[in-house]
Order: structure tokens, then sequence, then C-alpha cells
């Protein structure tokens, strides 16, 4: 139980990082974007920290998933709205935020104008800021706070 706590809290509290991240390199797009900058080292950087820590978080989410005792294996677990939440419902939204990140992340390195390149961001990183919230709704919980 002691690798269920500890990894719960670690997800938990490095979801802000994962957040703040993500909000920074979206307010920077729409700004690069909106106002025809150009695309920086510091822009690249900040959208490659982006990615990396909701790769992090994914990792970190991946052990709780097999030490958590609300992910259930068994022909009941979608008839239990918790159970599926957890077993099926927070990973599958998670990982599809983090494709979007990654695709738009990719797609922006391919990208040759500077207005190209803070659009992909900050369409592709909106969009996974959007699921992200609505997974993160759907449990229940408290956005701000720590989960135990």
């Amino acid at each position: 139980m002691a690798l269920y706590k500890f990894t719960l809290l670690l997800h938990s509290g490095f979801r802000y990082i994962v957040m703040v991240l993500l909000l920074l390199a979206v307010l920077q797009a729409f700004a690069g974007w909106l106002g025809q900058k150009e695309y920086t080292e510091g822009n690249r950087k900040l959208n490659l920290f982006a990615l990396i820590s909701a790769h992090t978080q994914l990792l970190i989410g991946l052990v709780l998933y097999f030490v958590s005792p609300f992910v259930v294996f068994a022909k009941e677990t979608m008839h239990d709205a918790q159970a599926r939440y957890w077993t099926v419902e927070h990973i599958s939204m998670m990982i599809f935020a983090i494709v979007l990140i990654t695709i738009g992340h990719s797609k922006s390195k391919k990208e040759t104008l500077p207005e190209s390149k803070h659009r992909t961001i900050a369409i592709f990183y909106t969009l996974a800021i959007i699921v992200i919230v609505v997974a993160i709704m759907q449990s229940k919980r408290a956005f701000f706070g720590m989960s135990n």
C-alpha cells in the first residue's frame, strides 16, 4: 500500500507541473500566432518541456494504474461507474490527450512558418487541456488539492 500512496501523491502533485507547462505553452502559442511573432528557441523548449512532463505523468499514471485498488479487471467493472472510470475512461482520455500533445509537437516541428508552428501548438495543446480537464472533472474529485 505504501507504493500506491507514494505513486498517488506523486501523480496527483505532478499534474500541476503538467498543467502549468501546458497552459504556458498554449498562452505563448496563441500570443505568437495572433501576434505574428517569431518562433523562438524559448518557444520550442517550453513546448518540449510540456510534452516531456505529460509523458512523465503518463508513466507515473501507468505505475499507479497497476497498483491502484480502484482499477478492477473483472467482468463487473463495466457495470460499476467508479471502477469503469478508473479502469477504462480515465486512462483512455489521458492517453488521448497525450497523443494530441505528441501530434501537435511533431507537426509543429515540421512547419516552416512561425505562425504555423504557433497555431499547431495552440490548437493541439488546447484540445489536450480540454480533454485533461474533462477527465479530471469526471472523477468527481476536486480539481485543486491532492488526491488521497
